[in-house]
């Protein structure tokens, strides 16, 4: 039985949501939804969560005047909050100061500790190091990496770091992780980043340290106690520990790792497509399938981020229009995988164009005709299986989008269908057919024509807009329309004649 396992990245708690974690998560949620559509849900596990440990929320906490652990749990319970006001249907929030997630990494090191490296030597090793460590990206860096001695994601200046730490063997790993990447046992989307990632790799990789001595808050290494784990090497674990991998109840795991879809942005690609493989394959475990790496959410050219102070808050979007029209316009902006400007003040513009004239307008005129011709009654068409707009081909280039992660195509296609039914609709002139009787079978067929395709609308929609598609389905009498397959519901003819419908009031008020 086919399963479908997703994750984001577990979100660092050094800032406040912001619509770019919005837009990774509503991505997921989308994926996760459609997918449970064609499982029947039971088989879906979408996992986001909170990565809580490292220097950045240590200072982040002593500059608040709390504990770590108070900063962490205020912060994470925004993030929660977060996403639950925007309806995000994950399975699992996962937190890494969880002690599920503390012990099962100090078992998962423990093992590491004993296992060899593809070329036959110990996987870890303690070495001095001297460097640079940027505190924001956690991270150390080169001075190739800078951009006029800054840190090119924080525009700060990186620490010079020397300490005695315990590394892991990544040079050991070039070659069998650019294998596995070369054959598609592990696809990294879209091309443009596989390609960067094997660019990355023909020069080699250096070790890399997997503890810091300097750094208080976080899991001590289990087999020497002075070290803190590096926080990224732990924060990977989650995908896995979440599951509970490292713990005496693996059945979990068993049903659903390797995950099918990992969500990451492309400052976080080379830790998921190069450190997390590493690992994987040294426990011995199936690599993820595929990696999907969007680009940056940016605002006057620049990256979104705290440290630069230019974040969109969602929650505002969700005052300001609805939850439903906030989670259209987080995600409608541009094609998913690429970088995109947001523009704060083309939201109104979107949401009239869109939603307010579009779908929720088209909603209101065909339920309006319904109730004003048919007493608000889904009439019966002459030929039920007759329909004008070529829907199995719609749905196949639907299913297409999803494939392959087009959301921004998929939404463009609803919108396709809305206008194509707009068309329709002033092609029949319901109006002008009601004024005689004579035409009472033709005004059926125009009418249950466009109440059905308003339910497939409605179908497409309902990952992106689970709410407002609800409301559709309730307004056409579809109670149990999500309880059936999507691949039963495609079919035309699903909406009853005879069906009482209710008009209700304006789906999306304009602005």
């Amino acid at each position: 039985m086919k399963k479908y396992y997703i994750t984001t990245p577990i979100y660092y708690v050094n800032s406040q949501p912001h619509i770019g974690h919005a837009y990774t998560t509503l991505m997921a949620d989308i994926l996760a939804r459609f997918h449970r559509q064609l499982l029947g849900g039971d088989r879906v596990w979408f996992l986001t969560g909170t990565d809580e440990h490292g220097a950045k929320v240590e200072q982040a906490a002593k500059k608040n005047n709390v504990s770590p652990q108070k900063f962490c749990d205020e912060v994470s319970a925004k993030f929660q909050l977060a996403w639950d006001s925007l309806d995000i249907s994950n399975n699992d929030f996962i937190r890494t100061t969880e002690k599920r997630h503390e012990d099962a990494v100090k078992n998962i090191l423990n093992i590491l500790k004993t296992k060899k490296t593809p070329l036959g030597h110990d996987i870890f090793f303690e070495k001095e190091y001297e460097g640079l460590y940027c505190v924001g990206c956690e991270a150390y860096l080169k001075e190739e990496d800078l951009e006029n001695g800054l840190c090119p994601n924080h525009q700060t200046k990186p620490e010079a770091v020397s300490e005695k730490n315990w590394f892991f063997r990544l040079s050991d790993f070039r070659d069998i992780i650019v294998k596995k990447i070369s054959k598609g046992e592990l696809k990294i989307l879209p091309e443009k980043r596989k390609n960067e990632v094997l660019g990355l790799l023909e020069g080699g990789l250096e070790d890399i340290a997997i503890s810091r001595t300097k750094v208080e808050w976080g899991i001590k290494l289990p087999f020497d106690e002075k070290q803190t784990v590096y926080v990224w090497v732990e924060a990977l674990m989650n995908y896995i520990t979440a599951l509970g991998y490292g713990s005496n109840d693996q059945k979990k795991f068993n049903n659903f790792w390797p995950a099918d879809l990992q969500l990451l942005g492309k400052d976080i690609l080379k830790f998921h497509a190069v450190i997390w493989p590493a690992i994987l394959i040294s426990l011995g475990l199936d690599l993820p399938d595929k990696l999907f790496v969007h680009g940056y959410l940016t605002i006057d050219g620049k990256k979104m981020s705290k440290t630069l102070g230019n974040t969109i808050d969602p929650m505002d979007l969700i005052d300001e229009y609805g939850l439903d029209a906030a989670r259209y316009l987080i995600v409608s902006q541009f094609q998913f995988g690429e970088d995109g400007h947001i523009k704060a003040e083309s939201f109104a513009n979107k949401y009239n164009s869109d939603l307010a004239n579009g779908i929720g307008n088209l909603t209101s005129r065909v339920l309006s005709m319904a109730e004003k011709y048919f007493d608000n009654v889904v009439p019966a068409p002459k030929d039920k299986k007759h329909e004008p707009f070529g829907m199995k081909k719609y749905w196949e280039k639907y299913l297409d989008c999803f494939k392959n992660l087009k959301i921004f195509d998929a939404v463009s296609l609803v919108n396709s269908l809305s206008k194509a039914l707009d068309a329709f609709i002033a092609e029949k002139k319901p109006w002008e057919l009601a004024k005689d009787e004579k035409n009472k079978t033709e005004l059926a067929e125009a009418i249950y024509v466009s109440c059905e395709t308003l339910r497939h609308i409605a179908r497409m929609i309902y990952p992106i807009m689970p709410g407002a598609a609800g409301d559709i389905f309730s307004r056409l009498a579809l109670k149990n329309e999500l309880n059936e397959k999507l691949e039963k519901r495609m079919k035309w003819g699903g909406l009853k004649p005879g069906s009482k419908i209710n008009k209700g009031e304006a789906l999306f008020p304009r602005k």
